[in-house]
């Protein structure tokens, strides 16, 4: 059970080291992260934007060209309307004539609506386009910064993480489900020590009877205050002068 209890806190104590690591990155990674979002929502609109006008200027177009084909079937038509021998012939004509010319007024007045649509979305994406510009220059700059981090430490972080893994490895399943449920739930810290009579996770002190149990390290106990795993000191020293903390 001292094993048990030493691999435990020698774990924590390797966690704790790779948290302030992590800490040296600040909110970078969040930012970054932030940024990457907002980009990628600004060009979306734009995507979506650029092909509601691709699509709005091929309409037009479509227009432009039924338009074109009207005026000849209406010039047509109305040169027509001089040969016509009777009555119905010249009613028949009269109706092309005013469905055509109704049609075109419908496909003008739909083009002018396309004109002003089309002129709004590339407003909208001249718009935000040097929103885009501004935010992909602030990303990365925080990347260069965030990357510059990782740099500086990334020998130390691997070599922790390799120590880690060797320790993980040693750790009952159960405990480490435990231990991992504890440390997300806790800010990381899972498994504690008692210092001047009290949970140094929680700062609540520990009852004198449960302190000598915890001191004979027969089995894990937990904080009755705060629910973090407890060692006695001299296992957290054992586990520190094993690491070289």
């Amino acid at each position: 059970m001292v094993e048990r209890l030493s691999v435990l806190y020698e774990l924590q104590l390797i966690d704790d080291q790779l948290d302030e690591l992590e800490e040296l990155r600040g909110d970078l990674p969040a930012a970054v992260n932030e940024l990457n979002s907002q980009i990628q929502l600004l060009e979306n609109q734009v995507d979506a934007k650029e092909d509601e006008k691709k699509k709005s200027l091929s309409k037009r177009k479509e227009n432009d060209n039924e338009v074109d084909r009207l005026k000849v079937s209406l010039k047509k038509f109305k040169s027509q309307l001089y040969q016509v021998r009777n009555n119905k012939e010249y009613d028949a004509l009269t109706k092309e004539i005013d469905h055509s010319e109704e049609l075109m007024s419908k496909l003008d007045s739909e083009s002018i609506a396309l004109e002003d649509l089309i002129q709004k979305l590339k407003n909208d994406i001249a718009e935000v386009e040097p929103q885009l510009e501004t935010l992909k220059a602030e990303l990365k700059e925080k990347e260069s910064e965030l990357k510059q981090i990782i740099k500086a430490n990334e020998r130390e972080e691997a070599k922790l993480k390799d120590k880690r893994d060797k320790i993980a490895a040693k750790v009952k399943k159960n405990d480490y489900t435990t231990y991992m449920r504890i440390r997300k739930a806790l800010s990381g810290k899972a498994v504690v020590t008692i210092i001047r009579s009290a949970c140094s996770g929680c700062h609540n002190v520990v009852p004198s009877q449960r302190q000598l149990e915890i001191k004979q390290s027969k089995r894990i106990f937990s904080c009755e205050s705060c629910g973090r795993m407890l060692v006695s000191p001299e296992i957290a020293d054992e586990a520190k002068k094993k690491l070289q903390f």
